[in-house]
């Protein structure tokens, strides 16, 4: 029996990452055997490539193509060989983030960029059984992302709007696949919401 592929998305500083770790640690979710991934991937030449991409002034074209060819050494290294057994696999970021993110980067560069990008991944990617949005207003997301450090060049206001305007348009045209968390509400809330969806689906699957 194939497994199930549940995907974290959102905004940079939406605090997915954060609730992925947490999620790692439940007891009730690690009964199930979960491989807990990323995106882009670590300790890969690919996944590397993109870490440098995202630190330097690469073309949003090439960048593009960089998180792609993640992407697929994702897939045929990791996701479909643990789903083939029958796995749950949990990604924190997936495919979605690039229809979101390069669908703002590319807009000056093609018609239709998200249907572009859309189209690029057509008939190879695996479509997630589940999505977790983690939503919350930009101004927030820049908030916690200062905090932390060192910004990336996609951690802008006017980028991070338009990025969010687009995860919310792709769960809207998919809502039996998404379910949509208020990111603004505290840490323990947003945890314990996300492991009850999680654990409602699993336990449905």
């Amino acid at each position: 029996m194939r497994g199930k592929l549940i995907t974290l998305e959102g905004i940079d500083g939406s605090g997915k990452s954060t609730v992925a770790e947490k999620l790692r640690k439940n007891p009730e979710i690690k009964a199930f055997g979960p491989v807990f991934t990323r995106e882009p991937t670590r300790g890969t030449l690919t996944g590397d490539a993109v870490e440098k991409a995202i630190q330097s002034d690469t073309d949003q074209l090439a960048e593009l193509f960089l998180f792609t060819a993640d992407h697929a050494e994702h897939l045929a290294k990791l996701v479909k060989p643990a789903l083939e057994n029958g796995k749950i696999v949990i990604s924190d970021r997936y495919s979605d983030s690039r229809y979101a993110y390069q669908g703002v980067t590319l807009k000056t560069r093609l018609e239709n960029p998200i249907e572009w990008v859309k189209n690029l991944h057509r008939g190879w990617t695996i479509v997630p059984d589940l999505t977790i949005l983690f939503d919350i207003v930009p101004e927030v997301s820049i908030e916690r992302c200062g905090k932390r450090g060192e910004q990336s060049k996609f951690e802008k206001l006017e980028l991070l709007r338009g990025v969010r305007e687009i995860f919310l348009r792709v769960a809207a045209e998919d809502p039996e696949r998404f379910i949509i968390i208020d990111a603004s509400r505290s840490p323990e809330y947003i945890e314990k919401e996300v492991a009850k969806k999680v654990l409602e689906f699993l336990n449905r699957n």
